[in-house]
């Protein structure tokens, strides 16, 4: 029986840790929902409501990276208004969820305007909290 090499026995170890690494990461689709737990935490800093609820949230759509094995998420959203003056507080929020969430690498967010953000998009709950039930 051959005898292996210290440097067979490192690439092998390498590749148990990453496979062990792999497997104890959340599903691309278990990251989905725990991305929009944390978009639940994070209030438009103008309304009493959270940007999930308010229904600026259009998707969520997580995959794994080949290179690294990490989660990338990119979301969809829209504003309140064109002109909202704190949308780059919203974004780098929503950027920062990367920090936060192990396993997840990066998180990309597009803004678009079509569909309209109305107040029907809300959720009973935020239409409860801005009183408009």
């Amino acid at each position: 029986m051959p005898e292996i090499s210290k440097a067979e026995l490192v690439k092998q170890k390498m590749q148990e840790q990453k496979e062990a690494f792999l497997a104890a990461q959340p599903s691309d689709s278990e990251m989905e929902d725990l991305v929009r737990g944390h978009l639940g935490q994070i209030y438009d800093p103008e309304l009493p409501v959270d940007i999930y609820n308010l229904g600026l949230i259009y998707e969520v759509n997580c995959h794994t990276d080949e290179v690294s094995g990490m989660k990338k998420c990119k979301i969809v959203m829209t504003l309140t208004s064109a002109t909202c003056s704190m949308s780059e507080i919203i974004v780098d929020l929503i950027k920062s969820i990367a920090n936060r969430q192990e396993g997840l690498e990066e998180v990309e967010v597009e803004i678009v305007f079509d569909p309209p953000w109305t107040q029907d998009s809300m959720t009973d709950e935020a239409k409860l909290a801005m009183g408009l039930l």
